[in-house]
Formats: C-alpha cells, structure tokens, sequence
C-alpha cells in the first residue's frame, strides 16, 4: 500500500525541519532531554501535552495489555517524531516511549507545535501525511496478522526495517537498531523461539548476519524473494 513507511515519518529527519530552535523561534516551552537506557520518557496515562523529535538514540513505543502482556508497537530513531496525537487534543498516553539506548531528545510543547502549524503550511501538511500513514501501517499491521503466518509476518518485517534504516554498504545492507528477538516477537505478535529459528535459517542460508547491535544483509534481492515467496 502507498506511503507505508512514512508511519511516524520514516526516513525524514525532522530534527532538521521542526526543531522549533532551528526554526528560529524564541520558545519558553522548548528545552532538550536526555533519557538513559531503559529510562521511560512517559507511561500510559500521562498527561499529553509535548511533542517529541529524536536527536539522538532510539525510543520504544509500546502499551501493557490486561495481564502485563507488553505489546510492541514501533521502534523510533534518530529524526523521527512522536507523542503527535497531543496536536490533537489527546488527554492522556495511551502508550508508554522508553528510552531503547541513551536518548536525547528535543522536547517541544504542543501549543508551540500548533502555532508553527498555522504559520507553516508545510508542517501542517506534514503533520496531515503523518496521522495518514499512521492509519495506514495499522491497517498493514492488522491485514498481516489476519492473513499471513508467523514466518511471513517475520520476513517481512526484517526487509521493512531494511528499506525504511538501512544503510547500503557496496552490494551489502547495514541495519543498526539493537533490537532483541523478543523484540521483533512482540512487534510482530509471533513468539521469540519462532525469530531466532528464522533468523538462524537466514544466517545459515548466508542471506544475513546478526549480533545484539547491527544486522548485516549480504543479498537484499534473496531476502526479498524469499519474503514474497511465502
């Protein structure tokens, strides 16, 4: 489906773009910080009132179910944004962000946020795109687990992180994200014995490389076929 990576907007370094400092605005509101890992940025509940822009690190966004099942739902890095449903009024987190590795953080008031918007048509077009492409990856995400297996939501989720935080390096792929197996399971509601198997099969087959940092894929085009094979 079009537009399917701009979830959040991938792939847009909007440090660049939003950053109300570098937008040359005097804000009392705007400050940056920094989280360590495992610090949680806000819970469930909290109150929404700020927009946060990466500067650095990475951010699990994620919710605890009935039973403290926790659910995955997105992994965040440098450029991306998040907390932008305050923009619309929101009352409270209906999800937690926790600080994956050390973070820093621009942190920018959504009042400040709403004033931009009116003074920048871009950013509200933006803004306009992200709410789109959101609900767009939640209907991917539910058509996926519908329709398609443990395995094939697992390829498939591999060559996505490919596509939207790959890094080409010669005929290679360099994915840096630090994501556990149990990670990847709660983001793609399989179990993590099921990752490591497929995971361990792609290594042996010499499609890809791991370790606790990086992922190192020698031969997109396999990886994609044996993704669409499924």
């Amino acid at each position: 489906m079009e537009d399917s990576n701009f979830w959040y907007l991938e792939n847009i370094d909007l440090t660049t773009i939003l950053c109300p400092i570098k937008l040359g605005m005097e804000m009392d509101t705007h400050e940056y910080s920094s989280f360590k890992k495992g610090e949680y940025i806000y819970l469930q509940n909290d109150e929404s009132k700020n927009i946060y822009f990466i500067a650095s690190g990475q951010v699990k966004i994620g919710k605890m179910a009935e039973g403290g099942k926790e659910i995955t739902k997105i992994i965040l890095g440098k450029g991306e944004v998040f907390g932008e449903f305050a923009v619309l009024g929101e009352d409270g987190k209906k999800e937690y962000a926790q600080a994956m590795e050390d973070t820093k953080l621009c942190v920018t008031n959504s009042e400040d946020i709403k004033k931009l918007m009116r003074e920048h048509t871009q950013l509200s077009l933006l803004f306009l795109k992200m709410f789109r492409s959101r609900l767009l990856k939640m209907e991917n995400r539910l058509e996926s687990l519908v329709f398609k297996d443990s395995r094939s939501r697992i390829l498939e989720f591999i060559v996505d992180e490919v596509n939207s935080h790959g890094s080409r390096v010669g005929y290679e792929w360099v994915v840096r994200n630090g994501l556990t197996h149990q990670e990847i399971a709660n983001l793609t509601a399989t179990s993590r014995q099921t990752v490591t198997t497929i995971m361990n099969e792609l290594r042996n087959e010499n499609v890809m490389t791991f370790n606790r940092k990086r992922w190192l894929i020698r031969d997109l085009d396999v990886l994609k076929q044996i993704s669409n094979s499924q």
